[in-house]
């Protein structure tokens, strides 16, 4: 089928108001989300509107991708927050990472724990609703929150209430220097137990994870000023000194690996998320046996690789959890929702698709 590629907001609100049938909405294609109907790429609404770096907010349209973001953020020594996910190794796929793609399904990276989720660095939203419509919503600076849960809410809906075309966000930024603290042989519940003592300690940490294994590992980071961050080194060591021997390391290539879940890379079967307390993340862990696992947030996300015929979901009945199958098949790709949350959504999804023509049956 032909992939439809507007060049403009007001050519793509022309085509979704005069579509006969469902649209399948992407940004890069790099996300492996199986959809239904008429292709629809933004890939064609790509470029930086505004930039301040003084004010640390930028206004880009959503077919722009995250590598020429990040790119034009370098040169002013600035980051994206939120630390997105490169998941195309992980998942098998190709093209190009979009930021409307990025907010679309808030893809979020291991700093989530100290900066927060994607969704919270979105300052406002345009888009096309299922009617055609353009709305704008939210402001183009850190201080406006005119409708703060309208952009809330367009982050992470997957395209099924309204096709992003342009988000306004702030930046933060560039650390001088990252530090790592690193442990050997911890098992899940010393793990959990190191980074959750790490995270409530003064020491503004912004990455704590771990992966299992015949070598366990499990890695704190520090971010920085270099004082600081050797500083906080020094007496984080002191206070997580009962977990046994740490080795110190200073750059960013481990948390390249942990940001695109590289120790999932090589694993076959089918690969899931699992978001659960991290206090539960253990018990989750020895129920699954997974082939290959990591876990991020401080034990708060899983990554597993399990064979196509296990269902993940049967580990987080009994916790307050929910998985998500990103690469596979034979179940469906998102939790079922509680009868409320269904009923909630569903009425959502009406205001802003009537016709129920975008992404129809993603998350539903």
């Amino acid at each position: 089928m032909k992939m439809i590629c507007p060049k403009s907001e007001a050519a793509l609100a022309e085509f979704v108001a005069g579509a006969d049938g469902p649209l399948a909405v992407t940004g890069g294609g790099t996300q492996g989300v199986a959809l239904s109907g008429a292709r629809v790429s933004l890939c064609g609404l790509s470029g930086v509107e505004l930039y301040e770096p003084g004010a640390l907010t930028l206004v880009v349209q959503s077919g722009t991708p995250v590598a020429k973001i990040e790119a034009l953020l370098a040169k002013e020594n600035q980051q994206l927050a939120f630390e997105p996910r490169d998941m195309r190794v992980l998942i098998g796929t190709q093209g190009d990472p979009t930021i409307g793609g990025v907010f679309a399904t808030n893809l979020s990276g291991p700093r989530r724990i100290q900066a927060g989720a994607t969704r919270d660095s979105l300052l406002g939203v345009r888009y096309v609703d299922g009617a055609g419509q353009c709305v704008k919503n939210g402001g183009r600076v850190m201080k406006n929150v005119t409708g703060y849960d309208l952009v809330k809410l367009m982050a992470g809906s997957y395209g099924t209430l309204g096709i992003l075309t342009e988000v306004a966000l702030k930046v933060l930024p560039r650390p001088e220097t990252v530090g790592t603290l690193r442990f050997v042989g911890l098992t899940p519940v010393q793990a959990v137990a190191a980074m959750s003592k790490a995270l409530g300690s003064p020491y503004d940490v912004t990455g704590a994870a771990h992966i299992p294994g015949t070598e366990p590992v499990t890695l704190i980071r520090l971010e920085g000023f270099e004082a600081s961050v050797q500083y906080r080194i020094a007496e984080l060591h002191a206070v997580l000194a009962e977990f046994g021997e740490v080795h110190a390391e200073m750059g960013t290539d481990v948390w390249r690996d942990v940001r695109d879940v590289k120790p999932l890379h090589a694993a076959s079967g089918n690969i899931w998320r699992i978001s659960v307390k991290p206090s539960d993340a253990p018990e989750v862990l020895a129920q699954l046996e997974p082939e290959a696992a990591m876990m991020d947030w401080g034990g708060g996300l899983i990554w597993a690789a399990l064979p196509e015929s296990q269902d993940a979901r049967l580990a987080v009945e009994g916790v307050a959890g929910h998985a998500t199958l990103l690469r596979g098949d034979g179940f469906p790709r998102f939790h079922p929702e509680s009868a409320p949350v269904a009923k909630l959504a569903n009425r959502l999804r009406a205001k802003f698709d009537p016709r129920g023509i975008l992404n129809p049956g993603l998350m539903r």
